[in-house]
C-alpha cells in the first residue's frame, strides 16, 4: 500500500503542457485515505494501481450495499487519480455515481471536471449537452471554462472562438482562457495569431502566466522576437522563471542551430530543474541533440540524487538519449541498472537499443538482445522480431530472417501488416527462388495469405528480377486466381 503511495505521488508531479487544468479536484493525504497498510479502503479496491479491466460502478455500489463508509474526499481523489492514469472512462463512470447518488452536492468545481471527462470519452456535443443542463449559479468560469477545453481539444475552431466570445460577455476571462485559445492556433497551425492574444490579454488587464509566455514563445519562427518575448517575461514581477520554459527557448535555438546560446539557455534551465525528475528528462534529451555526451551522463547522475525513485519514464528518456548518441554500452548498462531497479517490467525499456540497432544496420545485435531476453524470461514483441528480419532481409540474409520468423511462429503471435509487407517486399526482392518458398512456409505457418499480399510478394520478385513461377503455383493452390492486377505485375517482369 505504501509503495502504491509513493507511485501515485511521483504521478501527480506530472505536468503538461496544456491540462493543467484549473478547476482540477484538490488533492488529499494520502495518509488520509490508506489510514492503514493492512486495512482494504474503496480507493485501493478502484484506485489506478487496481484492475484496468474493472467497471467501476458495480465495486462501488457493492462497497454501499456492505454498509460501508464513503468519504467524499476519497472519492474525489479517485476521480482526480483516474484522470492522471488517463483513465477517462473510469473517471467519468465514478464522477456520474457521486453526482447520481447524492453523494456530494456538486459544485462549479466537480461539475467542470464531469464536463472535461464527458468530452474526453463522449466528445464535446456530449459535453455541451451537460452544459446546457447546469443552472445559471453552475455557469461559471470553472465550467465555461471546461466547455471551451473541450472545443479546442477536438479542434472545433468556429464553436472555439464563439464560446470565447460570451466569456468575455460575461466577465469570465482569465489567463486559463487565453492559453486555450492559443493552445487552438497552435493546434490548427495558425500560429503567427498567438502574439496577438498575449497582447490581447494585457490590454484587459489580465496577467499572461507562464504557460502564456511559453506558448508565444515556442510560435516565433524568428529568434530576435522570441528574445524580447522571453526578456519580457524574465522582467514580469508576476512570473517566477521555470525550467520548462528555458527548455522551449534552447529547443528554438537547437533548430536554428545556435548552439552556443541553446547550451547557456539549459545552464539556466538546470538550476531551475531542482527534484523534477521530468525536468531532468528533458534537459538529458536536449543535450542528447546537442551531442553532449558528458553533460547526458552527469544530469543522470544528478538525477539519481535529486529524485528519490526513477520510473520507466525516465529510463526510457536516458536510453534514447544515450542511442541518439550513439553510445550502445552505455544504453545498455542503463537498462542492466533498470532490470534491478524493482521497476515493473516494460519493453519499450531495451526495445529502444533494439530499433537503434536496426537503424545502424546492427540486425545481429538486435537479434541477440532479443535472444538473451527471451532466456531470461522477460518478454519481447512480435513486431521487433519482425523487424530484426526486415532488417536482414535489407542485407540479403534470408537465412536469419527465416530465423527470427520461426520465434515469433513458436510463440503464435500475429505480425502487423506493415510488417509483413515489408517482409514480402525484402524476401521479393533479395532472396532466390529456393529460399523464398522457404520464407513463404514459414510465413504461411501463422498467417493466411490474400490476394494483396501474394502481389506484394509478386512485385518485390519482379522489382528484384526473380522467377515468379513458384509463388503463382502457391497462389492457385490457395485458390487465388490470378486477375487484371496479376497480369499488371507481371507484365512488369523481364526475366
Amino acid at each position: 500500500m505504501l509503495a502504491m503511495a509513493s507511485r501515485l505521488r511521483n504521478l501527480q508531479t506530472i505536468k503538461t503542457l496544456i491540462e493543467n487544468r484549473s478547476y482540477a479536484t484538490a488533492t488529499i493525504s494520502r495518509n488520509e485515505i490508506n489510514n492503514s497498510s493492512k486495512k482494504i479502503s474503496l480507493y485501493s479496491r478502484i484506485s489506478p494501481l487496481g484492475n484496468p479491466s474493472l467497471a467501476m460502478t458495480p465495486e462501488l455500489d457493492d462497497w454501499i450495499e456492505k454498509g460501508k463508509k464513503v468519504r467524499n474526499s476519497e472519492l474525489k481523489q479517485i476521480v482526480h487519480d483516474l484522470r492522471k492514469r488517463k483513465r477517462y472512462h473510469h473517471a467519468l463512470e465514478v464522477s456520474e455515481w457521486m453526482n447520481k447518488k447524492g453523494i456530494c452536492a456538486f459544485t462549479p468545481v466537480e461539475h467542470a471536471v464531469q464536463l472535461d471527462l464527458i468530452g474526453k470519452v463522449h466528445g464535446f456535443l456530449e459535453a455541451e449537452k451537460y452544459f446546457n443542463t447546469l443552472t445559471d449559479d453552475n455557469k461559471t468560469d470553472k465550467t465555461y471554462g471546461a466547455l471551451l477545453h473541450c472545443y479546442v481539444r477536438q479542434r472545433e475552431t468556429e464553436k472555439s472562438l464563439s464560446h470565447f466570445q460570451k466569456m468575455k460577455e460575461n466577465g469570465l476571462l482569465s489567463p486559463v482562457t487565453f492559453n486555450d485559445i492559443m493552445c487552438l492556433y497552435i493546434r490548427t497551425n495558425q500560429t503567427d495569431k498567438v502574439p496577438d492574444l498575449l497582447q490581447e490579454m494585457k490590454r484587459n488587464g489580465i496577467s499572461p502566466d507562464n504557460l502564456s509566455y511559453r506558448m508565444c514563445i515556442n510560435s516565433y519562427g524568428d529568434i530576435k522576437e522570441m528574445e524580447n518575448v522571453l526578456t519580457e517575461m524574465e522582467n514580469d514581477p508576476n512570473i517566477t522563471m521555470d525550467w520548462n520554459t528555458y527548455s522551449v527557448v534552447a529547443n528554438c535555438y537547437i533548430k536554428g542551430n545556435i548552439i552556443d546560446k541553446a547550451n547557456e539557455t539549459l545552464i539556466k534551465a538546470e538550476k531551475l530543474a531542482r527534484k523534477d525528475g521530468l525536468a531532468y528528462n528533458h534537459l538529458i534529451s536536449l543535450h542528447s541533440r546537442l551531442g553532449n555526451k558528458e553533460d547526458v551522463l552527469r544530469l543522470w547522475d544528478l538525477q539519481k540524487t535529486a529524485c528519490k525513485r526513477r520510473i520507466n519514464r525516465d529510463y526510457i528518456a536516458m536510453v534514447k538519449s544515450l542511442v541518439k548518441l550513439a553510445e550502445f554500452e552505455e544504453a545498455e548498462k542503463v537498462v542492466t541498472e533498470w532490470f534491478s531497479c524493482g521497476n515493473v517490467y516494460d519493453f519499450r525499456v531495451p526495445g529502444i537499443i533494439i530499433d537503434g540497432y536496426l537503424e545502424k544496420g546492427l540486425c545481429e545485435k538486435a537479434e541477440g538482445m532479443l535472444g538473451n531476453l527471451l532466456k531470461d524470461g522477460r518478454d519481447t514483441s512480435p513486431g521487433s522480431w519482425g523487424s530484426v528480419a526486415v532488417g536482414f532481409l535489407k542485407k540479403g540474409d534470408v537465412g536469419a530472417a527465416v530465423r527470427c520468423l520461426e520465434v515469433v511462429a513458436e510463440k503464435g503471435w500475429k505480425l502487423e501488416a506493415e510488417v509483413v509487407g515489408k517482409l514480402l517486399d525484402g524476401v521479393g526482392e533479395k532472396g532466390n527462388g529456393e529460399n523464398v518458398e522457404v520464407f513463404l512456409g514459414k510465413l504461411k505457418k501463422f498467417m493466411g495469405f490474400d490476394k494483396g499480399m501474394y502481389h506484394r510478394l509478386l512485385k518485390g520478385c519482379v522489382n528484384g528480377g526473380k522467377e515468379v513461377g513458384r509463388i503463382l503455383e502457391e497462389m492457385k493452390a490457395d485458390g487465388i486466381q490470378e486477375d487484371e492486377e496479376t497480369k499488371k505485375i507481371l507484365g512488369l517482369n523481364k526475366v
